[in-house]
């Protein structure tokens, strides 16, 4: 089994951040709840306050996939909708 590895950026709309930043802390918490996931970090950058740093990884590729099922479903999912995603995906 290969480790999944996520990394990258998301760019949140003005308009949506109260709702990402309301919604943030519930998303972190399930995640790290999940079966599978190694660590999961959601960074705010300190210059762009739209831009929120991503790092994730899940001990196989069918964790990480349950994990993508479980955020489309969720509220998160819901939240971030209009979430511009700039990520890379590894296997190791």
């Amino acid at each position: 089994m290969s480790k999944i590895t996520l990394s990258g950026h998301i760019e949140v709309p003005s308009e949506d951040l109260d709702a990402v930043l309301a919604e943030l802390p519930n998303h972190i918490a399930l995640t790290h709840q999940e079966a599978g996931c190694i660590t999961f970090t959601v960074i705010r950058d300190s210059d762009n306050p739209q831009r929120f740093s991503v790092y994730e990884e899940f001990t196989d590729r069918a964790a990480f996939e349950k994990h993508q099922a479980r955020v489309k479903a969720s509220h998160w999912g819901g939240v971030t909708k209009n979430v511009e995603r700039f990520y890379t995906v590894t296997e190791s």
